[in-house]
């Protein structure tokens, strides 16, 4: 078992580092998006677009993914590998020929999408919006096998080369922004086109190395019209931040101009933090979890969530905190230059901020969704989710008032933390063998840890802003030696309170484990 877990924590630390240099380069994308086209009806347009498909399809192809692992396993457990292919294989088949009529939908009905999606576009804008509707439509069709797809391999227990190979997503998105800047900005949406479907060729030659026997079956069979039953309330309960990110977009397409992209850029630094440590837990964490409730071994199933919740309270809250006293110079060192002025970096800081408020809700909710997906319970998660979607609304017309685009941000992270208590609340009535937390005690000396390790560096980044001439050199001087201090006085009060995952983060870097 001690094996088994630190196998689990060198992939986790794999996975973080492949995962930062990831977020690198789409820093490097979101810099020179910036660089060029700053917070103007350009990047309004293409955001939009995008977070339309994300929210109409690209829920649907996480949900269909996330509600096909736990019946992959059963059929691999009680009926061997031969089946498991072959349903995946089934899988695969339908959905492709699903999301290819989808796609020719979306291309011809672009107008109409754009106009009930984002009515506050007119003009050119809603012109372009309508165009990179029709371009990005047909990324879903290769997103839809890479996704079941991906699914398969982290069963297997096979979780870096798929990462790398998002790798070509960001970098084909520079070439084509680099391009459009020159020629036309017609020309921006063709990046992520490319991209995703070379990703799809690289992920199959990964598969196939894995033994994976692709058959040509697309008959629906009973298992296959379980995952579409799944699939629905798995979309509606996992698609919540998308459709409160679309609800914040839709909403600020009202607003002056820049609105939306400040939100898009914000949203992206938010899900940089969660993507390089919240979202590595969970995607190593379910198939294990899927993996103890088929086999029935519930006291295993408790040690892993707990042990979970512990790391994410450990790693989201500090960073969120971190965040929000950090949020301005973060914004501008990663993207004030070029087009990107000051007055963008005044908008998409204070969204940042407000964003950042509902890190740690946005993080546990990924993982405690996740522990209703491994039991089979769908449904649950699903009418929480539309509760806080109704909550979402409220708030964003309430703070929209008199708080403008900060005020969606922050009623994004007030429903994120209203959606945490409903999950915790749901797991203790209906499902009381399942403990997600270890003790109280160990939550509030984590409040204590953080808070003092975030106050102190922020001493620290005064001192030095205070003695050194502002320059970009410095800022960044400033910005780092606060993180190094805040971690090491993180590390040192979780030290003195005998924090055990501190051990196993430790035992990664042990020569003889």
């Amino acid at each position: 078992m001690r094996k088994l877990a630190l196998t689990s924590a060198q992939t986790a630390i794999m996975m973080a580092i492949l995962t930062l240099i990831s977020k690198l380069i789409g820093f490097v994308r979101e810099m020179v998006m910036a660089n060029f086209f700053g917070t103007s009806f350009v990047t309004d347009a293409y955001a939009m677009a995008f977070t339309i498909l994300t929210l109409l399809f690209g829920g649907i192809i996480a949900a269909i993914s996330t509600a096909y692992m736990p019946l992959y396993s059963n059929i691999v457990v009680n009926r061997g590998k031969t089946e498991g292919d072959q349903f995946t294989s089934k899988v695969i088949n339908l959905l492709f020929s699903l999301t290819a009529l989808i796609s020719l939908l979306g291309i011809f009905f672009s107008d109409q999408i754009i106009s009930i999606f984002a009515s506050g576009f007119v003009g050119e804008t809603a012109s372009l919006a309508s165009y990179f509707i029709k371009v990005l439509f047909s990324y879903v069709i290769f997103s839809s096998a890479a996704g079941i797809l991906e699914s398969y391999l982290q069963y297997k227990g096979v979780f870096l080369p798929q990462i790398i190979t998002g790798y070509l997503i960001s970098i084909c998105t520079i070439a084509a922004i680099i391009v459009s800047a020159y020629v036309s900005y017609y020309y921006l949406a063709f990046g992520l086109l490319i991209g995703y479907a070379l990703r799809l060729v690289s992920i199959l030659i990964i598969v196939k190395k894995n033994q994976f026997q692709y058959h040509f079956v697309t008959k629906p069979d009973q298992e296959f019209n379980k995952i579409l039953r799944m699939a629905i309330p798995t979309y509606i309960g996992s698609s919540m931040l998308y459709i409160n990110q679309f609800i914040d977009k839709t909403l600020a397409s009202r607003l002056i101009e820049g609105s939306i992209s400040a939100l898009n850029y914000a949203w992206l630094l938010n899900g940089v933090i969660i993507g390089i440590t919240i979202t590595i837990l969970s995607t190593i964490i379910y198939p294990k979890l899927t993996n103890a409730n088929s086999l029935a071994q519930y006291d295993r199933f408790n040690a892993i969530i707990k042990k979970g919740m512990n790391i994410v309270l450990l790693i989201a809250l500090p960073c969120s905190l971190g965040a929000m006293v950090y949020s301005q110079p973060i914004v501008r060192i990663v993207f004030e230059r070029g087009a990107f002025d000051s007055t963008a970096t005044a908008m998409t800081s204070s969204a940042f901020f407000y964003y950042s408020m509902g890190m740690l809700f946005m993080s546990a909710n990924e993982l405690i969704t996740k522990a209703y997906y491994s039991i089979h319970d769908m449904k649950l998660p699903m009418i929480f989710a539309a509760i806080t979607v109704i909550i979402n609304i409220s708030l964003c017309l309430v703070f929209l008032t008199f708080m403008d685009h900060s005020g969606l941000a922050l009623a994004t992270s007030i429903a994120s933390f209203c959606n945490l208590i409903l999950l915790s609340l749901g797991i203790r009535r209906k499902y009381p063998h399942i403990k997600l937390y270890d003790s109280k005690s160990k939550i509030i000396k984590t409040i204590i840890a953080a808070m003092v390790s975030v106050g102190a560096s922020y001493a620290i980044y005064m001192l030095v802003g205070f003695l050194l001439i502002d320059t970009f050199i410095v800022n960044c001087t400033q910005l780092g030696l606060s993180v190094l201090s805040a971690l090491i006085i993180y590390y040192v009060i979780l030290k003195i309170y005998d924090f055990e995952e501190l051990e196993l983060l430790k035992s990664v870097f042990r020569r003889n484990n």
